[in-house]
């Protein structure tokens, strides 16, 4: 028994060979490219590299400067509001529009086409278009004004202290329409049979959405919640667009930080010690999703 075990042990090893084989030069593109990028940036984020990165260690105190930076402060808080507001609006409405076109609505892949066209386009269109809409000289602001109500005033790009809040609708009416597909997706893949049970008991339909489908539907809201935080961490584009971070320094963000110290102030160790911190965040992200999907989520044998 044991030498068929033996035996079997290189005809596991050589199935799929062809496959292995051809997935070698992805692996070390991979493993070259992100993690000798990741260890790169990491290493000199403790040295005071300006115009060119150098090998002259000065401990932790780029990232004392950065954390004492009021800039860094306040990219950090942005990125805490517009990620919280974001993850609870995309989810939230994402999840009620798929449960309505779930209903079998006539029209359906027009409206589908509709609230995903949005998706198709790029941060910087979304940025300047919704710039345009909030404009308060020719934008909602103007309209309202000229029906009117001539004391209607909003401004969100222009006022501080909401002006994150101006780019987050522009985010939101972007990437809706991808979480809705998503759910749609989730929500087409439940049985038929778990609805004519539940309307058979008598389960009021919100409840049941509540108690079973939602419950059912956990690897769909894990992955589409990892697609939302891993755009939220990395958004950039879209600040630029719309405010180039200002007012002032109202709506900076930690990508826009990180790009501004590298290539603007030629600040490469600031810049490498915001890109590694941006980096503990994603792993703070990922680490429970792979831990969720792969490990403690799953009964061992």
């Amino acid at each position: 028994m044991t030498g068929q075990a033996k035996a079997g042990r290189p005809n596991q090893l050589l199935r799929n060979l062809n496959a292995k084989i051809a997935s070698i030069p992805m692996i070390l593109t991979a493993v070259v490219i992100f993690f000798g990028g990741t260890l790169w940036t990491v290493l000199y984020s403790f040295t005071n590299s300006k115009l060119l990165p150098r090998l002259k260690f000065v401990g932790f105190d780029q990232y004392e400067r950065l954390w004492a930076a009021p800039r860094w402060v306040i990219s950090i808080e942005n990125l805490a509001i517009y990620g919280f507001f974001s993850l609870i609006f995309s989810l939230v409405i994402g999840f009620v529009l798929a449960a309505l076109m779930d209903q079998k609505i006539r029209f359906e892949n027009t409206f589908r086409t509709i609230f995903l066209y949005p998706f198709a386009l790029s941060f910087i269109v979304t940025g300047l278009v919704w710039q345009w809409i909030l404009n308060p000289e020719f934008g909602v602001q103007s309209v309202v004004r000229s029906l009117g109500w001539t004391s209607f005033v909003f401004d969100p790009l222009y006022t501080p202290s909401i002006v994150i809040y101006g780019i987050l609708i522009a985010a939101l009416w972007q990437g809706t329409g991808l979480v809705m597909c998503l759910m749609l997706a989730g929500l087409r893949g439940i049985d038929e049979d778990i609805w004519k049970a539940s309307r058979v008991d008598g389960i009021p339909t919100w409840k049941t959405y509540l108690l079973i489908i939602i419950p059912m539907m956990r690897p769909v809201f894990i992955t589409t919640l990892v697609i939302i935080a891993s755009g939220i961490v990395k958004v950039y584009d879209l600040v630029v667009a719309q405010t180039s971070g200002g007012p002032g320094i109202a709506s900076e963000v930690p990508a826009k930080y990180v790009y501004d110290y590298m290539f603007q102030a030629q600040n490469l160790g600031q810049g490498f010690a915001a890109s590694t911190m941006m980096l503990v965040t994603v792993a703070i992200i990922i680490v429970p999703w792979a831990y969720l999907e792969f490990g403690g989520g799953r009964k061992r044998v």
